[in-house]
């Protein structure tokens, strides 16, 4: 990672409470009850929403800041979208000529592609407009050989792994 600041500034906002209640919050019990049909032979498949998917990413520290990418609303549930088997995200650069985009979508991607189940596809864009290198940016996130090298490199690998340390941690909860 370079030593160059590319939004030495940056806007912080507060985190959101999870729109999500677990099962004890909702008032239902936290063990399986026997009345309960048989889940081992359900085919049915579980949807997944744009706010579990938020969940998932909102925590991911960005590469420059102690900040989470959630608190730099460089990611926000507005901007993801799900549909039956893909999941496409928006973010949000903090500068239009961020260096960090492509790290930023990287970590994006390799969060979700550990917690989904394969049946999603993963479609990380940049918004328009936001990056003066946008179209660049979301070739090298969409195509699975970049990707693939990329994760071969140990350096951005460690950098990338350190991104997703805090995921879970501060959630605004």
């Amino acid at each position: 990672m370079s030593a160059q600041i590319f939004n030495a500034n940056p806007t912080i906002y507060l985190s959101r409470k999870s729109a999500r209640k677990s099962r004890f919050e909702a008032g239902q019990s936290l063990w399986v009850d026997d009345d309960d049909e048989d889940r081992s032979d359900s085919t049915d498949v579980e949807p997944i929403d744009q706010d579990e998917i938020f969940d998932l990413i909102r925590s991911i520290s960005d590469p420059e800041y102690p900040n989470s990418l959630e608190e730099l609303r460089v990611v926000s549930a507005e901007q993801i979208e799900v549909t039956e088997n893909l999941v496409a995200i928006e973010f949000t650069p903090t500068v239009p000529h961020c260096g960090m985009s492509t790290l930023i979508g990287l970590c994006i991607r390799v969060r979700l592609l550990r917690s989904l189940p394969p049946r999603f596809k993963v479609d990380i864009r940049v918004k328009p407009g936001s990056h003066q290198s946008e179209l660049s940016v979301n070739k090298q996130l969409n195509d699975k050989e970049r990707v693939a090298a990329a994760l071969e490199n140990p350096t951005l690998l460690e950098t990338l792994e350190k991104c997703l340390e805090t995921v879970g941690l501060s959630n605004g909860v």
